[in-house]
């Protein structure tokens, strides 16, 4: 029940950012706080990663969960902003490709990698108390 929960956040979120990426957008600022494209960039793809690391995590047993995995899925992100990227320039008038955009969310899925596979053991800790919640 929460990896199927998890795999329905996963792709709706990425559909979201598929569609952010893809449509003419004005300024963004939250409050006082006027974040960079490239911040944007980076936390948008944090958590594109943590997000599909949890379906992965949930997804599979404890014995068939393997860190290559969690890289697999990593480059697999990594490709999806590079090709979003790609698709800005070829289907958009209004919107450019930018190597700077695609360091920021690569730099954003590592980190999410780095936090979930640092923090592995707690998390499959936290897994097995929300299987026995649900």
């Amino acid at each position: 029940m929460g990896a199927r929960l998890l795999l329905i956040l996963a792709v709706l979120y990425t559909l979201l950012i598929t569609f952010l990426s893809l449509i003419q957008l004005g300024k963004i600022s939250l409050g006082d706080f006027n974040p960079t494209d490239k911040m944007m960039h980076l936390g948008a793809y944090f958590v594109l990663g943590f997000v599909w690391f949890f379906y992965y995590l949930f997804k599979f047993q404890e014995e068939s969960l393997k860190v290559k995995g969690f890289f697999n899925i990593s480059i697999l992100i990594i490709l999806f902003g590079m090709l979003i990227e790609v698709l800005q320039g070829a289907l958009t008038d209004y919107r450019d490709p930018d190597w700077a955009d695609m360091l920021a969310n690569s730099i954003g899925v590592l980190l999410a990698l780095g936090i979930c596979l640092g923090f592995l053991k707690f998390f499959k800790r936290l897994k097995h108390k929300i299987n026995s919640f649900l």
